[in-house]
């Protein structure tokens, strides 16, 4: 047995979501066997030494987009440049999207990932699978990918109309088959139809740079779109969860949900989190174009330190990257029309440092809640904890060390992925992976890169996650609509006159016809008497939905015209 296989973490202080202890940890053919001091362990293992470091779960990156066909173009980071820079960063499992062609069917495409990510992943990798379109096909599909194909999270569309978008009925269809197969549904939250209607007028506005982007789907958008995910998922009983968090209207839409009981989940993303939307209106039109993505990030400058303030205290769960990287000429395919450049910004290889700097290193967060919002959190919802996680006997060796006082500076110059630019470049981040160790191989060692192509395992997420689905099968006794016991109404029933004035020309209808009513309006309809001079009591009210008079067939006295009207002439002085 190889060294490689034998590892032996002395020293440092063991971080999970709910604790921290100092302790050693012995790691043997990819699992961890002993933690504890004074281990007695077999010869010819390697020691690492981690004095002074904290030891954490390996980073789940719970969204991303691998070598994704979109706008007519890849995604230049695919399944190897992009896990190894996952691992580079401290990630040690990344959360891909199978999203193919509206109509392809999902386990076609499902295969299509597959084929792609298997021989290249340097990480462990799971799949979430979008519905596209809605049919009994796709429902016996889900049935098929959770029960046989490892998948248990499906992603619906609020956006893109006549490309990925789902209506409300769909999505309610689609809510339940997830709800009858115990899967999460996952949702990409912007109203599609005011998108639609908003970038036609920016571009009879002329306004055709990625600034018109972020206009065109404001921060209303995306707030109304993520209340009716959560009412419609409500009403099906299905827990939500809402990807790529950009906003303070949806964050806060998410947490006033959360404490009036609904089942939703948030998950903002490390470009939500480490910077804003301010770049859009850069002059340079790269720098501009290189931050857009949908959700668009915000302009208000204070997004990303709110949406941490209710990531730090429980208000939102989980973080992602939503990486989906084009260069630079790639994203000039909208040079002249907004709606052309290619949606996508990097984040897969920085999110732990940026989440650390701006959550832990700014005193928002403590570590354990560190580990729970980059790890812990996403491995319970999706049904793989605690083999992964967390750092526990049985759990699988995905390990960082981590130098919470070490820095480095965020660049496109340094980072290992495969696109030309980067959202935090210039960025002092601290927090730094001295070690990451992936299934128990060491593949960052002391800052140096030692992956393995193909070395990464496809994991199945099963069904019916406890801190997903817990309360459900209560809430369904709970709520379930009950019939009221009562006896037969015996009593008298009114007899309603078929009344033929709704169907006849107005012109043909009697004047005096109330046609709310439904009844005829005499003059027994006043409250009040006439004058003694036989004209209508002004106090009276005289009001027809029609606009007529109800006295307009009675004859009118002749004008009178008063020389001297009562308080005098208005011509005279006096």
């Amino acid at each position: 047995m190889s060294a490689q296989s034998r590892l032996l973490i002395k020293g440092g202080k063991i971080v999970n979501d709910d604790q921290s202890i100092h302790a050693d940890i012995y790691i043997e053919d990819g699992v961890i066997k002993q933690i504890g001091n004074n281990l007695v362990i077999p010869g010819g293992a390697r020691t690492i030494e981690a004095q002074g470091k904290l030891i954490i779960p390996g980073g789940i990156d719970t969204h991303t987009h691998m070598q994704l066909p979109f706008m007519g173009t890849f995604a230049v980071d695919d399944f190897y440049s992009g896990t190894k820079a996952a691992l580079a960063g401290g990630t040690t499992m990344i959360m891909d999207f199978v999203l193919d062609q509206k109509g392809v069917p999902l386990l076609d495409a499902y295969d299509k990932w597959r084929n792609w990510a298997d021989s290249k992943v340097c990480c462990d990798y799971a799949l979430h699978v979008a519905v596209t379109h809605w049919s009994d096909s796709v429902a016996k599909e889900m049935e098929v990918l959770t029960k046989e194909r490892g998948v248990n999270s499906f992603k619906m569309f609020l956006a893109y109309k006549d490309v990925f978008m789902l209506d409300d009925s769909d999505l309610y269809s689609s809510f339940k088959r997830c709800k009858e197969l115990g899967a999460l549904a996952m949702v990409h939250a912007e109203n599609g139809h005011l998108i639609a209607q908003k970038s036609k007028e920016m571009i009879e506005l002329g306004i055709t740079g990625p600034e018109a982007h972020e206009m065109c789907r404001p921060e209303e958008v995306e707030g109304e779109a993520v209340n009716r995910a959560i009412a419609i998922g409500n009403q099906a009983n299905c827990p939500v969860y809402i990807v790529k968090v950009m906003s303070k209207t949806s964050a806060q839409n998410i947490a006033d949900a959360r404490r009036s009981g609904c089942v939703v989940f948030g998950e903002p993303i490390a470009a939500s989190l480490g910077t804003d939307g301010t770049h859009q209106w850069n002059k340079c039109w790269r720098h501009a174009a290189g931050h857009v993505m949908g959700p668009p990030l915000r302009p208000d400058p204070s997004t990303p330190g709110y949406l941490m303030d209710l990531l730090a205290n429980g208000d939102l769960q989980t973080t992602g990257t939503d990486n989906c990287t084009f260069n630079a000429d790639q994203k000039a395919l909208g040079k002249d029309d907004f709606r052309k450049i290619p949606n996508g910004v990097n984040g897969v290889e920085d999110r732990m440092s940026v989440i650390w700097e701006k959550g832990v290193h700014s005193g928002k967060m403590d570590p354990c809640r560190f580990v729970a919002v980059t790890s812990t959190n996403a491995a319970k919802l999706f049904n793989i904890y605690p083999q992964k996680g967390r750092i526990a006997v049985g759990s699988d060796a995905d390990i960082v060390i981590w130098d919470p006082k070490a820095t480095r500076t965020i660049s496109a110059k340094t980072h290992h992925q495969a696109v030309d630019f980067n959202i935090f470049e210039g960025m002092v981040v601290h927090g730094v992976p001295v070690f990451v160790i992936s299934n128990g191989h060491v593949v960052v060692d002391e800052g140096q890169m030692r992956v393995t192509q193909g070395q990464g395992r496809f994991i199945a997420t099963p069904c019916y996650a406890e801190a997903v689905y817990g309360r459900i099968e209560s809430r369904e006794v709970a709520r379930r609509p009950k019939k009221v016991e009562r006896e037969v109404y015996e009593g008298p029933i009114a007899e309603v006159k078929t009344n033929s004035i709704e169907t006849a020309p107005p012109r043909h209808r009697n004047e005096n016809t109330n046609i709310i009513m439904g009844d005829d309006m005499s003059a027994d309809f006043h409250s009040r008497p006439p004058t003694r001079s036989g004209g209508r009591n002004q106090q009276d009210s005289s009001f027809s939905f029609s606009g007529d008079q109800i006295d307009d067939n009675q004859p009118r006295r002749h004008k009178i015209r008063v020389s001297n009207p009562p308080g005098g002439k208005s011509s005279n002085l006096w």
